[in-house]
């Protein structure tokens, strides 16, 4: 029963990495011997595709300007009406937890990328590091308290 569970979790974390790499999908599946490979390979290859995608993100993603933390606080400031006093209070909140993530290893970095930054479900996530569901919930939820014990420590 667990083993089935299992694969139909596979499925449908591999359906909504479809939804996002459609076009990469697609072509495999025009391809002839897709369909001669077993449920297992199809799925391992499914997840090297994802897995090849992601690392193709942060690759281009070293190439993108990023937005500076003043402009971030700029915007934060437009859409809240604050008083000064509030306002000074946000931005330094926001520069200690800048700092903070900023001091976590790189890997843990990507893990709230992908969580928080992308939006991706944990299946999703697990499928992309070749990782159990339950191993990427305490990877994350361990991620988030060295995050809380680290600005807290600022």
């Amino acid at each position: 029963m667990q083993q089935h569970d299992k694969c139909t979790q596979a499925k449908s974390a591999a359906a909504a990495l479809y939804d996002r790499y459609a076009s990469s999908i697609t072509a495999a599946l025009e391809w002839e011997n897709f369909s001669a490979l077993t449920e297992r390979q199809q799925l391992s290859w499914l997840r090297r595709v994802a897995h090849n995608k992601l690392v193709d993100r942060y690759r281009s993603a070293v190439h993108l300007p990023a937005v500076p933390l003043e402009r971030v606080r700029k915007t934060v400031r437009t859409e809240e009406a604050l008083a000064p006093e509030q306002m000074v209070l946000r931005g330094e909140e926001l520069e200690r937890l800048y700092q903070a993530v900023g001091s976590l290893p790189l890997f843990q970095q990507q893990l709230l990328q992908l969580r928080f930054g992308e939006g991706l479900r944990f299946a999703e996530i697990a499928v992309l590091l070749n990782k159990r569901e339950a191993t990427v919930r305490k990877l994350c939820s361990r991620t988030i308290a060295k995050l809380r014990t680290i600005y807290e420590q600022q």
